[in-house]
């Protein structure tokens, strides 16, 4: 059996939708808590996204565990296409009818302008997590995005990409998600999802406290 943990990148300081910027102050201290309690789990290796948000938080991680890091090119965050750059108000605005067929749940909607699906997010990230999981490492972290974690965990419970939305309203910055791959018979298992122990009693550490979901306020 594999362990891997999907770590949600620390908070950006910006709230444009995926601009490429680092962590503020908060998102430094979510990394720096989920590093004390990533001690625990015995992580042999560490990896992250290119994106300069994920990296710097798995630099903060890693001054707890001290273990190889690496940067992987296939895991960032799904494209948003024209949503990238904007603010909420402007992407309310501006996407709203795209946004109405969204919130529906039918389709495996790509973002406009040229964005992503969650398809096009699983078909560069599960060969990475696959290959990943044919190296000699028993238990890794991987710093990656929301988006990212959503379409992996779709595409493992089989709900159909069109669903992973509904995977939290609010995936909180450096929460963990945890898979089991099964060697044996070859496939992943969902053992937890949006785990954000490390920041319970810490509310102005929580996501509602710096940006409100698209999806909660739509």
């Amino acid at each position: 059996m594999k362990e891997i943990f999907l770590i949600r990148h620390g908070r950006q300081c910006s709230k444009l939708c995926n601009v490429d910027v680092a962590l503020d102050d908060v998102g430094r201290q979510q990394a720096v808590l989920a590093g004390k309690r990533l001690v625990s789990y015995r992580i042999e290796k560490l990896y992250c996204s290119e994106l300069v948000r994920a990296r710097e938080t798995a630099e903060i991680i890693n001054a707890s565990l001290g273990v190889p890091c690496e940067v992987l090119p296939d895991i960032q965050e799904i494209d948003f296409g024209g949503f990238t750059g904007k603010t909420d108000e402007v992407i309310r605005d501006t996407y709203g009818e795209f946004r109405k067929k969204r919130s529906m749940h039918t389709e495996d909607l790509p973002y406009p302008e040229g964005g992503e699906c969650g398809r096009d997010v699983v078909m560069r990230v599960m060969p990475q997590l696959q290959e990943l999981c044919r190296r000699p490492e028993n238990r890794i972290a991987i710093v990656t995005h929301g988006g990212v974690i959503r379409s992996v965990c779709a595409e493992i419970l089989h709900t159909g990409q069109r669903h992973k939305l509904k995977f939290a309203i609010d995936m909180e910055n450096t929460s963990f998600t945890e898979l089991i791959y099964d060697e044996q018979r070859g496939f992943f298992i969902l053992e937890r999802f949006n785990d954000f122990a490390h920041l319970e009693g810490r509310t102005e550490l929580l996501r509602a406290n710096w940006k409100t979901s698209l999806e909660r306020n739509g």
